[in-house]
């Protein structure tokens, strides 16, 4: 089974820069398309970006040129690195397989205007 540990989250003011972090366990890491999403309150998860196992990113609208996907395979690890936050971006962020269903606890992200 899938396990997936976020971290890095916190608050920070409009502007402001995060880094993401996210340990898989349970999956051929190297071969997984990975994804992070975003849950603001009183609204439906959505997707923020994803990344092939060969390195291809896509990125939704709004967080194009300020957020950036990567992965480190030998660490099963995928990031995200917000840059230019605003106060919009404030949602809980998960990480997961893309096509999993199985989600973990995510990471609390808060921008302050």
């Amino acid at each position: 089974q899938v396990q997936l540990v976020e971290s890095g989250g916190g608050l920070v003011q409009a502007g402001g820069s995060l880094r993401l972090s996210c340990v898989v366990s349970g999956v051929i890491f190297s071969i997984d398309a990975m994804g992070w999403y975003r849950q603001a309150p009183g609204k439906q998860r959505e997707l923020v970006a994803t990344i092939t196992s060969l390195g291809m990113t896509n990125y939704r609208d709004s967080v194009k040129g300020r957020f950036t996907i990567s992965r480190d395979n030998a660490k099963n690890t995928v990031y995200l690195q917000m840059n230019s936050l605003k106060p919009e971006d404030t949602a809980v962020y998960y990480c997961n397989v893309v096509g999993n269903n199985n989600w973990g606890r995510g990471t609390q992200v808060t921008v302050s205007s």
